[in-house]
């Protein structure tokens, strides 16, 4: 066959292309080998040497991208779809307050259970890598104002049922995440509890980082007055703002927002640590209904559960998601994807669950973290102050290795209730 002058230009770039080192051709364990080296000399190199490589890869990075180069990403960020976010997190807590002092920014500090460059990290996390991260502002204000730093509290339990023919379901239950605002020297100015909706956490960071640039210049008596000053401004807004919030809700006599007692001397059960955040407890409940038998454990609420649905209405907007959010849900691959409507549906009631986590966190759990700093009880030392938090706020004490899912009151019928390893 006789080739025409147009076909040989054609051929020979096709062919230099397939044998070229950048061709898809590329022999892919060598082509893993070389993004691993890539990534190794990188990570030395903070968000700059993450910087490279996007730009590097710029034409890889589709939504999602080859499986090869997400993976790159994530252990070049140290976190489960960086491809969205796009965020480099330090795992060594001096490494980050090293990093802070040369650049000038507070430390975020992420305490979770589990990873966060693993999939089944606690739902929290997880809910964190989908709602928070990849949001345009956040991602940016985190870029632009701190220094992520993430660590592991303890791994995170995980549940397979095996339906025996092929099909298995995986999860994770209880446990919850926490992020602390570190100055460089990793001192505690403040902490996010739980999941916030994505405009919430916005402003909360942005609290965080005027506070943070505030007390960057001092030390001794004034830095500790500067910070109870914050402390007492933002519980004084936490007071008004419930007050006004449930005004509008028509109850002008609103419960007082005190400090919830743990006098128990018996580890807190897995389904109340769970009922703490709404958002994951949606995932957990129908596996730890199977597990634990209903209880009053919620004796201690200060609304019913309809007035908490309805002042978390008022906050609807600050859990809406932004796009980059939704295509990370999208890529993530929903069961049903024929059905046309399970992506909105998903998203809607995603949305609605975060908007009233919002509130609860902001109420219950933020307001005794501020009392704590008021009182300066247990806030100088991060990692104390997580113990605190873990214990009296997410009710799963270091000191139970169960995390609440034993009770050793209740007869199973298997052979040393079921436990096998250490006890």
């Amino acid at each position: 066959m006789k080739l025409t002058n147009l076909q040989i230009p054609f051929i020979l770039i096709f062919a230099s292309f397939i044998f070229s080192p950048a061709g898809y051709s590329q022999n892919p364990a060598s082509k893993i080998s070389k993004l691993s080296e890539e990534v190794t000399k990188l990570r030395t190199q903070g968000q700059t040497g993450l910087q490279t490589f996007l730009k590097s890869h710029i034409h890889n990075l589709t939504s999602p991208p080859e499986p090869q180069i997400k993976t790159a990403l994530d252990q070049l960020c140290q976190q489960r779809d960086c491809y969205a976010s796009k965020l480099y997190w330090y795992t060594d807590l001096e490494q980050a307050k090293t990093a802070a002092k040369i650049s000038g920014k507070p430390i975020l500090s992420l305490r979770l259970l589990g990873r966060l460059d693993t999939d089944l990290s606690c739902a929290n996390s997880r809910f964190f890598r989908v709602a928070l991260y990849p949001n345009a502002e956040i991602s940016q204000e985190l870029r632009d104002k701190f220094i992520l730093h993430w660590q592991t509290v303890r791994p995170v339990p995980k549940i397979t049922i095996d339906f025996g023919d092929g099909r298995k379901l995986e999860r994770t239950i209880t446990g919850n995440s926490i992020h602390y605002i570190l100055d460089s020297s990793g001192r505690p100015i403040d902490a996010i509890p739980g999941l916030y909706g994505p405009k919430a956490f916005l402003k909360q960071l942005q609290q965080g980082e005027v506070i943070a640039k505030i007390l960057s210049n001092q030390n001794g008596e004034k830095y500790n007055l500067l910070l109870q000053q914050y402390h007492l401004r933002r519980l004084d807004q936490i007071q008004n703002q419930w007050r006004t919030d449930l005004s509008k809700l028509g109850i002008q006599s609103p419960p007082r927002l005190v400090e919830s007692p743990n006098n128990s001397t018996s580890p807190p059960s897995a389904r109340l640590a769970s009922s703490l955040a709404v958002s994951k407890a949606v995932v957990e409940r129908p596996i730890l209904n199977s597990m634990q038998a209903e209880t009053s454990d919620n004796s201690s609420e200060i609304l019913d559960k309809e007035t908490w649905d309805k002042l978390a209405r008022l906050y609807q907007n600050d859990a809406k998601l932004d796009k980059n959010s939704i295509t990370l849900i999208q890529d993530k691959k929903l069961p049903n994807p024929t059905d046309k409507n399970n992506l909105s549906r998903v998203i809607r009631n995603f949305e609605t669950v975060m908007a009233l986590d919002t509130v609860r966190n902001e109420y219950m759990l933020h307001r005794q973290i501020h009392q704590w700093f008021l009182a300066e009880n247990q806030t100088s030392n991060v990692n104390q102050l997580n113990e605190k938090v873990y214990a009296e706020l997410f009710l799963t004490p270091s000191s139970d290795p169960w995390l609440g899912l034993v009770n050793n009151d209740t007869y199973s019928a298997i052979d040393n209730g079921g436990i096998v390893g250490k006890n």
